[in-house]
């Protein structure tokens, strides 16, 4: 008789108890898991350079040697932990793979979230030894929480989807239930693996078992920041988490102007804020923002003739300023693990600190649209992340809740703001300020034809959909 399965990915994430369950899975002779096989900082594990002789640099060429390397495995069924900022290409290959059992392991979000930022603090990512425990309390920041559920939840509905419309079923595991050694006897049965395990590894111990209330510091301010949350806003997977089709809370009303900013990460966005407050004489923190989907329908049918808007940025300009703000930056707001990925594994011409000549930095700005053509077009193991992502496709996200009226032009913005203003009443709108741009060097230091025809090559989308042309 034919087996079932041939292989299987245990789909988790960071601090949801994936290390005890690939632990207590490895238990089993007829089972091998091979960490995260398909984390773009490493292979595995991050100590390992290779699994079943593919090393790291075979798996980024081709994700697929990999995967038929686990398949074929002799010695047991192979899977390996997959998070959902691990390599895109392999999803498709799993989830269109009928042979390959999929293990969904879930945990309250609100817990992982505090356990990672505990790890995060403490630096202990796993505990062997209670005597070697590490204390400390987590802050709650209620925005990296959202953010945090927001991808959570959108990966939750992305594997049902594809669940339901390939008709095929998983093994649901809870965090709670990774105690329980029956249930771990039962995922052996699931994957077709005979043998049963008598107790479980024991070897990895909970790092952080007090309640949440001793484990956060700003625990009152958390559960203020929850109760915004609207419990019968619930999706249908079985996380207890909200649907987040759009980004709503990064959208931002006026103090009193009927107007909705929906901003679109690397373009302008604090130049707007202050220009919207600055309408009715205001601070930025009385603007409306950090909203639920509801109280965004609220402020809709209470604002007469609202507009909404947002603004686009020159893809070759937006390009630049993320790269100096999050890759060639190394301070505050930098995608640090990132940076020295794209360093060690995509010759990213970076030092490890310390500043750059012009030359250099025109040399790494030319490797990062390089790296980004690749990244764009789903040809490596990092993903697309929305400070890069093709400004079409983020005004294409806007559409799950609502869609602006107005896509305006940051070179065109302060008379486009100015009648936008004066189409809601406000005839003597202040001017809203240039752009401060991040870097030591500016794009117009460096600018020229090779650089446009890369940029104009990587988003060729946005320039074809929004009709750009060149910079300068």
């Amino acid at each position: 008789m034919t087996a079932r399965f041939d292989s299987f990915v245990v789909f988790a994430e960071m601090r949801t108890g994936s290390n005890f369950l690939e632990a207590n899975l490895n238990a089993f002779a007829g089972i091998s898991c091979h960490g995260e096989a398909f984390n773009p900082h490493f292979i595995g594990y991050p100590k390992t350079t290779h699994i079943l002789d593919v090393d790291q640099e075979m798996r980024d060429a081709d994700p697929s040697v990999l995967l038929a390397a686990i398949k074929a495995d002799p010695s047991a069924m192979g899977g390996f932990r997959y998070f959902h900022d691990h390599d895109p290409r392999v999803l498709d290959l799993v989830m269109d793979d009928p042979k390959c059992a999929k293990i969904i392991l879930t945990r309250n979000p609100v817990e992982s979230y505090v356990s990672w930022k505990i790890a995060q603090e403490t630096g202990q990512w796993k505990l062997t030894d209670v005597k070697a425990r590490k204390a400390a309390q987590a802050m709650f920041d209620a925005e990296e929480f959202e953010a945090h559920l927001g991808a959570l939840q959108a990966f939750q509905l992305l594997l049902m989807n594809r669940l339901q419309t390939s008709g095929q079923t998983a093994f649901y595991v809870a965090y709670e239930d990774l105690q329980s050694v029956e249930v771990m006897n039962g995922i052996a049965t699931y994957l077709g693996v005979p043998e049963m395990l008598e107790e479980l590894d024991k070897n990895l111990k909970k790092q952080n078992p007090s309640p949440l209330s001793e484990k956060v510091g700003n625990y009152a301010e958390m559960e203020a920041a929850l109760a915004r949350l609207d419990r019968f806003d619930l999706t249908r997977t079985p996380n207890f988490e909200p649907r987040r089709g759009a980004n709503v809370p990064s959208y931002v009303t006026g103090v009193k102007a009927p107007l909705l900013f929906m901003p679109v990460a690397g373009a302008p966005y604090q130049e707007v804020r202050r220009w919207l407050s600055g309408l009715d004489g205001e601070k930025q923190n009385q603007l409306g923002q950090k909203m639920t989907q509801k109280e965004l329908r609220q402020w809709k049918s209470q604002s007469e003739g609202h507009r909404s808007f947002t603004v686009l940025r020159h893809p070759v300009l937006r390009a630049h300023d993320v790269f100096c703000h999050r890759i060639l930056n190394a301070g505050q707001g930098s995608f640090l693990q990132l940076r020295r990925t794209l360093v060690r594994r995509y010759k990213l011409p970076l030092p490890e600190e310390g500043q750059i000549d012009l030359a250099a930095h025109r040399a790494a700005f030319m490797a990062f649209l390089t790296f980004l053509k690749g990244n764009l077009a789903g040809q490596t193991a990092v993903r697309v992340d929305q400070a890069w992502c093709t400004q079409a496709q983020a005004i294409q996200g806007f559409g799950d809740f609502t869609m602006p009226d107005l896509i305006l032009r940051e070179e065109t913005l302060a008379q486009d703001l100015a009648a936008l203003a004066a189409a809601v009443g406000y005839h003597d709108a202040p001017q809203v300020e240039p752009a401060s741009l991040h870097g030591p060097y500016a794009l117009e230091d460096i600018y020229d034809d090779e650089i446009e025809a890369l940029a104009a090559d990587v988003y060729q989308r946005d320039y074809m959909m929004f009709g750009f042309g060149r910079w300068r």
